[in-house]
């Protein structure tokens, strides 16, 4: 999808409009180092992040530090996990990525897409989240099923593949908006922007969407 400058003017306008409406969104998820949002993370995959909120509370008062995670016992691991789904491979993907921040880190987890993306359970968007929410670095956008959604509903892209939509969100959107956006989107999502019943009508993008897709059976 070639990137005009008519769409870099539709893209600010949607980017504007955001930003006045929830000028203080920010990552859903609860933590409060580097390494705690990297175990959310991961956690995240097919959970809610309220759930994964809830079982990280007392995991992270258990689980402190790389070391603690690469060394837990399997079983006690997967059972304090459990309620977020698809634990045993959670499981195993925290202990195997926090062995590497060990061996390769310090034990720290690294200030580089290239580095993180290298790590096991992490990908690009994941690395995003990490960079963008715990280290404030715009690495790129962060597209998780809302974002990927509503980019296409808002004719911002017209890709389903997430790499794809991030390219053209990359070119369209400034850098200095890449990390708020993704957060104010997903926002969007929830409140607005459903996928099967949007609020068209309350939507504070309502003036400047071209609601593709909407009313279109499923």
């Amino acid at each position: 999808m070639a990137c005009t400058a008519e769409d870099k003017q539709h893209a600010r306008q949607i980017v504007r409009r955001l930003a006045r409406h929830y000028p203080d969104a920010t990552c859903s998820l609860d933590f409060s180092a580097p390494l705690e949002l990297l175990v959310a993370t991961i956690l995240s995959a097919q959970c809610t992040d309220e759930r994964v909120n809830l079982v990280t509370k007392q995991l992270f008062k258990k689980y402190r530090s790389a070391a603690d995670y690469a060394t837990a016992a399997p079983a006690d691991l997967e059972r304090d996990i459990q309620s977020t789904g698809f634990f045993r491979n959670k499981a195993k993907s925290l202990r195997t990525c926090c062995q590497k921040l060990l061996d390769e880190h310090g034990g720290t987890v690294p200030q580089d897409l290239e580095a993180l993306v290298q790590l096991p359970g992490i990908g690009r968007k994941t690395a995003n989240v990490i960079l963008g929410t715990a280290f404030k670095i715009p690495s790129g956008v962060v597209v998780d099923t809302h974002v990927g959604r509503l980019s296409r509903r808002l004719g911002l892209t017209a890709q389903k593949d997430a790499v794809k939509v991030e390219n053209d969100l990359i070119e369209r959107i400034p850098k200095k908006e890449w990390i708020a956006f993704s957060h104010r989107m997903i926002q969007l999502g929830r409140q607005y922007c459903m996928a099967r019943k949007p609020n068209c009508g309350d939507c504070p993008l309502a003036q400047v969407c071209p609601k593709i897709g909407v009313g279109e059976s499923r």
